[in-house]
């Protein structure tokens, strides 16, 4: 990469040591990491990615960088890199070691909060980095700037040497290179998708903005490294910029837009059929307040599900927040407004008009805020709560959807009369929910027939399996701990929700039975504080049709409890595949991998269709392995499981049911926008992208057909 200008001393001032302010020290991370990360698991990992990079992206953000590439490597070092205009490595007044250092070593520490290093930033607490080098065993900070190349390395926060000057450089950047620390992370596995969809996601909301992304964790190949072999990699690497241009033959992935956020809501919506063909946009500074721009684009689509995504200073706010707030309140006015002034109302609904819920349905929405003094609900960000970002955007986006609608008349006409489908389906909705609930209570909320309910009426301790027919239904009802599980069976298939209304769902026996045993009701009245249980079991067989059911029930589970999952409360579980018999012992067998385990690599399997025993109905297939004991040969019976009902009570009992046996599989939301676009390519209306989709995942299935 060439030398760039450092455009800050000619325009915006100086970025030096004398930029960086202290405001308190490092020590305090490691004991309470959660406070900095959120958690140390999967998400808290991921975390640290983002805070390294946020810190590149700011740079481009003020125009001083346009690349940055991030790298998997090898030993679970990520590597990221920026042209911006390197970190300062002069000496700082304040806390007498190098620039550089400060910011590494020390919490709060950064030129992201007044003077001239940053006007607007993602990283306003000056926390990332630091946090990042207290959460690792080694990072490694190359600095190109002023025709230097300088280094310094840490361990677990601490500074291995002063930082040094290795040589000239005609490039100009940052490099940051980490390993997270396994005594602080359960598990260290980064997911390379998640990575690639949140860096795709930031090249839309910096235009001009090219972001790099490679999976280098096997570049020699799927041998692990050696720890001295990672070593030595990791040194090949140091002073070299982007290993993407090395044309590596590993997975790598390139972004770069220039219709931001247009492209973002263009992407969204790449598997619905859009209800208007403009997709609106706006950019504009509101002068009003101290909020610096305010973007927003939006397009109606013929779906019923409302996507509206957040961020500001480019930090994606999966809780939303006031901006988002000033948002909805400015769409639900100016529609209303409109309908008004054009007569779309009848003269019964004049008064009442859309509510906030009617004007969101099938809406796919970005609302982006940059500002500089910004303040967020906790360190990761997922809500804003800067009250000026409420008005601004309320203002803004208001104004300019205003001048869309009059400007664009068969657009409106399309939104409104979306809208006005919405309302009446609110309204049937409505009266379907009512039908249900009033009937439940004179009843006295009587539990749908086919539940056995659990004996305990303790939420914390009572669990619910959602079974796939009434043979397993049957077996788990005897072999069940009646005083803390109910089981539900279900009867075939239930309805897709992904483009069902409310009061076709309710009309659905199956959906209603589900509701009422939940407890929770559905729609505008949810409450999870009623939610009956707090384990939900998803039971189904491990076949096509398992899976089928499986995927029906977490689409009904997502679109309309999604607090239900975000609780922690809903789980899958994991049946195992075999039974393997060898004289009077027994063991189970969850996967392929078990079962060679404890056979050993060299028996030989002969096929068998022959019943375990003359009670023995089971329709699966038997195998027998002659293994040598002593000189003599001794059969092993293995019955392969394919579903739950060719299990007896006790046997599901002892390998799906007994808590101090059973494998079960948490549900949870990683990437929002990641589980949006799968619940639409599998269960939307779009055939040709979900045969490519199937196709392309099919090798990581692994089912009985």
């Amino acid at each position: 990469m060439a030398k760039k200008e450092d455009k800050k001393s000619t325009k915006k001032g100086s970025y030096s040591a004398d930029s960086i302010q202290v405001l308190e020290g490092l020590e305090p991370v490691r004991k309470r990491p959660g406070m900095y990360i959120g958690t140390t698991g999967p998400d808290g990992l991921h975390h640290l990615v983002w805070e390294v990079f946020d810190n590149s992206r700011d740079e481009a953000m003020g125009g001083f960088a346009n690349r940055v590439e991030v790298a998997l490597l090898p030993g679970n070092y990520i590597r990221v890199v920026d042209n911006g205009r390197g970190i300062p490595v002069d000496m700082h007044k304040q806390t007498k070691v190098s620039a550089l250092e400060t910011i590494m070593t020390t919490l709060h520490a950064g030129g992201k909060f007044g003077g001239e290093g940053y006007k607007v930033s993602g990283g306003l607490h000056g926390v990332g980095v630091s946090v990042v080098n207290a959460l690792s065993t080694h990072v490694i900070a190359e600095i190109h700037r002023d025709g230097g190349y300088f280094m310094q390395e840490y361990t677990i926060g601490k500074p291995r040497t002063k930082v040094k000057k290795v040589g000239p450089s005609k490039l100009q950047g940052t490099v940051i290179t980490f390993s997270a620390d396994g005594t602080i992370f359960p598990e260290i596995e980064y997911d390379f998708k998640r990575i690639v969809s949140h860096l795709r996601q930031q090249a839309y909301l910096v235009r001009g903005m090219k972001i790099s992304v490679i999976d280098a964790r096997h570049i020699g190949g799927e041998t692990e490294m050696s720890e001295k072999e990672v070593q030595k990699f990791i040194e090949s690497v140091q002073g070299k910029q982007y290993l993407s241009d090395n044309h590596f033959e590993v997975p790598h992935e390139h972004f770069y837009f220039e219709g931001g956020l247009k492209s973002l809501v263009a992407f969204n919506n790449q598997y619905q059929k859009p209800t208007h063909s403009n997709i609106f946009y706006v950019e504009k500074q509101d002068y009003d307040s101290a909020v610096l721009s305010v973007e927003v684009a939006l397009q109606y689509v013929d779906d019923i599900t409302p996507r509206i995504s957040a961020f500001a200073n480019n930090i994606y706010n999966p809780e939303h927040g006031t901006h988002v707030t000033g948002f909805k309140t400015a769409l639900t006015r100016t529609l209303n407004n409109y309908a008004k002034k054009n007569n779309f109302f009848s003269v019964k609904d004049k008064d009442t008009g859309f509510t906030g819920d009617d004007v969101l349905e099938g809406i796919t929405a970005v609302v982006s805020v940059k500002m500089p003094e910004i303040q967020f609900e906790g360190q990761t960000k997922s809500k804003l709560g800067s009250v000026e970002a409420r008005s601004a955007v309320e203002s803004v986006f208001g104004d300019a959807f205003n001048e869309y609608l009059e400007e664009n008349p068969d657009d409106a006409k399309s939104i409104i009369n979306k809208v006005i489908i919405a309302v009446k389906a609110r309204k049937a909705a409505k009266a379907a929910k009512d039908s249900v609930l009033r009937k439940g209570a004179l009843e006295g909320m009587t539990l749908p027939g086919k539940l056995a309910d659990c004996q305990s009426k303790s939420a914390e301790e009572s669990e619910i399996f959602i079974v796939e027919g009434d043979s397993a239904g049957g077996s788990a009802k005897m072999g069940r701990d009646r005083r803390t599980q109910a089981i539900l069976p279900l009867r075939g298939k239930i309805l897709n929700v992904e483009r069902a209304r409310l009061d076709r769902m309710l009309a659905s026996e199956q959906v209603k039975n589900l509701v009422v045993a939940l407890g929770t009701a559905i729609g505008d009245v949810f409450d999870l504080s009623k939610l009956r249980y707090h384990k939900i079991i998803i039971a189904t067989d491990a076949d096509v049709d398992g899976a089928h059911i499986r995927t029906l029930l977490l689409t009904l589970f997502y679109r309309y409890f999604r607090p239900i999952i975000d609780g922690g409360y809903l789980y899958i579980a994991q049946p195992p595949l075999y039974k393997i018999s060898k004289g009077k012992a027994v063991m189970y067998a969850y996967t392929d991998e078990e079962k060679v385990k404890f056979l050993g690599a060299d028996a030989v399997v002969i096929e068998s269709d022959e019943p375990e025993s003359e009670g023995d109905s089971s329709e699966s297939g038997d195998e027998e392995v002659k293994e040598e004991v002593a000189g003599k040969s001794q059969k092993v019976r293995i019955q392969r499981y394919k579903g739950l009902g060719e299990m007896n009570a006790e046997e599901l009992w002892e390998t799906t049911m007994n808590p101090e046996h059973r494998v079960l599989k948490q549900v949870s939301v990683v990437d929002g926008f990641e589980a949006d676009r799968v619940f639409d390519i599998l269960m939307g209306t779009d055939v040709s992208s979900r045969k490519s989709f199937i196709q392309s995942n099919a090798h990581m299935a692994n089912l009985d057909v």
